[in-house]
C-alpha cells in the first residue's frame, strides 16, 4: 500500500509544491549560494544539493514559511564542510594585483571591488557577511540559520569587517581616507 501511496496523488502533490517553491525561491537562492561559493559552478551545485536535502525532508518540515531558512542554512553547512577539506582551498597566487579604486554605491555580491576581500574571508565570517549585509537578515536570524548564538554573530562579523578594513585600499576604506562622516 506505500508504494502505491507514493505514485499517487500524495507525492504529486508534493511534487507540485516543491516545484513551485523551487521555482520562486530560485534565483534569490542562488544569489545567496554564489555568494558563500565565489564562482557559479560551486553556486549550482551547491544550491542544486540544498535542494535535494530539501525535497528529501519536504514531508517533515512542518513550517513551510521558514523553508528559506533551512535551505540558507544547508547551504551554510554544505559549504563549510567543503572549506574543511584541504584539496578545495580557494587562495589562489597570482601575478597581478586586483583592482583598486573603484566604489561601489551597491554591491549585489556578482562584481565589484569589496567582493573580491569577501571571498578571503574564513567560512564563518564569510557567511555572516553574506546573510548579513547581501541577505539582509537580522543577527537573530543569522544565528538562527547558522546555529550560533547572537554574540557569535556579532564577533564573527566584527572580525570579518576588522579583516576587510585591514585588506581594502583607502579607496573603499572610509575610516582611512578622511571620507567618514
Amino acid at each position: 500500500m506505500g508504494s502505491q501511496d507514493r505514485r499517487g496523488g500524495r507525492n504529486s502533490h508534493k511534487d507540485a509544491d516543491f516545484s513551485a517553491y523551487m521555482a520562486a525561491r530560485q534565483p534569490a537562492l542562488y544569489r545567496t549560494a554564489y555568494l558563500l561559493a565565489g564562482d557559479h559552478a560551486s553556486a549550482e551545485d551547491l544550491l542544486q544539493n540544498a535542494f535535494a536535502k530539501l525535497y528529501l525532508s519536504w514531508d517533515k518540515i512542518r513550517d513551510h514559511g521558514a523553508l528559506d531558512g533551512y535551505v540558507r542554512r544547508v547551504m551554510v553547512n554544505e559549504n563549510n564542510s567543503l572549506w574543511r577539506r584541504a584539496w578545495k582551498r580557494r587562495e589562489h597566487s597570482t601575478d597581478t594585483m586586483p583592482e583598486t579604486g573603484a566604489h561601489d554605491t551597491y554591491d549585489d555580491g556578482m562584481g565589484g571591488a569589496l567582493w573580491s576581500y569577501v571571498q578571503t574571508l574564513p567560512p564563518k565570517q564569510r557567511a555572516v557577511i553574506v546573510l548579513r549585509y547581501y541577505e539582509q537578515l537580522s543577527e537573530a536570524e543569522i544565528a538562527d540559520v547558522l546555529g550560533i548564538s547572537a554574540g557569535t554573530v556579532k564577533s564573527q562579523a566584527s572580525r570579518a569587517l576588522a579583516g576587510l578594513r585591514a585588506r581594502a585600499p583607502q579607496s573603499l576604506n572610509p575610516r582611512e581616507s578622511g571620507d567618514a562622516s
